[in-house]
């Protein structure tokens, strides 16, 4: 509730800075960027060369992300400056999606990984602009090992203290499962990255074209997106999951 309030009231604001006289969609999604990414830094310098570098990043992302099922759907992309990231790509959980698995988890880290491969396939280049993606996946990932039972080489084992009464300095495996969780998290990150990397190099005519749509508006939408990749993986599951639950006609007697 306080963080509904929250929006609506930046919502007013960013409105009324633009002498309107109604809120409207546009300034609610503003205030979530605002709120979320933090302060716009438009002013920040850039060159050329940096800012098609942010846009090939996040279209990397996206385009992972808009190929791979259990991606949460692609809302946006930006490469507006804001707080401390040069760009993002807002996706909408699916709401469907009560239970996470670990395909759900390992699509998710090929997502977050898209964006440093994009500059590496284009570049040659690793930047230092991948810091937050490379540390979420990590922690992501040591969790599937160490907390969920997601590994068979562990086994169906988690040292999670869910009473936080463990002593943080004494971990409650041996130094040889430590090895064992460490090379785990190692092959499920690469597994990923090569993941991503047939997916960008597939497609990297496309991130091109998604990068120049990127630095001509700065902000695209689902929209915006689907002309260039085409529908995405999540919306052809929808579609094939109605046309096998729909009923056939035969048998079936419509009543006026």
């Amino acid at each position: 509730g306080a963080d509904i309030a929250n929006v609506c009231n930046e919502a007013a604001l960013i409105a009324a800075r633009h002498n309107k006289a109604a809120v409207t969609q546009e300034d609610f999604l503003a205030a979530i960027d605002r709120i979320v990414g933090g302060l716009e830094r438009r002013n920040m310098p850039m060159t050329p060369v940096e800012r098609r570098s942010t846009a090939i990043h996040e279209a990397g992302h996206a385009t992972v992300m808009w190929m791979l099922k259990d991606c949460d759907p692609v809302l946006k992309v930006t490469v507006i400056p804001r707080g401390n990231s040069l760009g993002a790509t807002w996706s909408v959980p699916d709401e469907e999606r009560v239970h996470v698995t670990n395909e759900v988890l390992e699509a998710k880290l090929a997502g977050m990984l898209g964006g440093r491969i994009a500059e590496e396939v284009n570049y040659g280049t690793l930047g230092a602009g991948a810091l937050s993606d490379l540390e979420r996946a990590t922690k992501i990932t040591y969790a599937m090992v160490a907390f969920y039972g997601m590994s068979k080489k562990i086994g169906p084992m988690s040292f999670y203290d869910s009473t936080g009464s463990r002593d943080t300095f004494t971990k409650p495996y041996s130094e040889q499962t430590a090895i064992e969780i460490d090379n785990e998290v190692r092959r499920i990150l690469e597994e990923a990255y090569n993941r991503a990397r047939q997916i960008i190099e597939e497609n990297n005519d496309k991130i091109q074209q998604m990068a120049d749509l990127l630095l001509e508006k700065e902000t695209i939408y689902a929209e915006d997106i689907e002309p260039i990749l085409g529908k995405s993986a999540q919306t052809i599951e929808k579609e094939q999951e109605k046309e096998v639950a729909a009923p056939t006609q035969e048998g079936v007697t419509v009543a006026d």
